[in-house]
């Protein structure tokens, strides 16, 4: 039997990503990316904000590189996991666990745009060049 769960995303950071490490030091960072929803001609836009969680390097490489309204596409899997709240109440939170992104937009001093590919972090400016 095929087991399939894969998703792929485009869109915009809502916020920068946190960065957290747990007790065993793997970095954990947590982000939401917007997702424009398809709509009919002259209607406004939608978006839905879907939660995104990348461990270890990933996690490390979307904390320092993807801030709030950059473009970028991750790649990864869909999650459900609950917990019970203050409250008592069961809680449930769907996201998408990162095993690749890309970044699609890089913002530069003159202005541009500029593509990065997967987990790469951006290139580094002319003056961080050592010749």
């Amino acid at each position: 039997m095929l087991k399939l769960n894969r998703v792929i995303l485009i869109g915009r950071a809502t916020k920068d990503f946190e960065l957290k490490y747990s007790p065993s030091g793997t970095g954990i960072a947590n982000g939401t990316i917007a997702v424009d929803r398809p709509v009919a001609q002259g209607k406004e836009k939608e978006a839905d904000f879907i939660n995104l969680v990348a461990f270890k390097q990933l996690a490390e490489t979307c904390a320092n590189y993807i801030k709030k309204g950059h473009k970028f596409a991750v790649e990864g899997r869909i999650q459900v996991r609950n917990y019970e709240n203050n409250e008592g109440r069961k809680v449930y939170v769907t996201e998408v666990i990162v095993d690749r992104v890309e970044f699609l937009e890089q913002k530069q001093q003159n202005g541009g745009n500029q593509s990065q590919d997967r987990n790469a972090p951006p290139p580094p400016d002319d003056d961080d060049l050592p010749f």
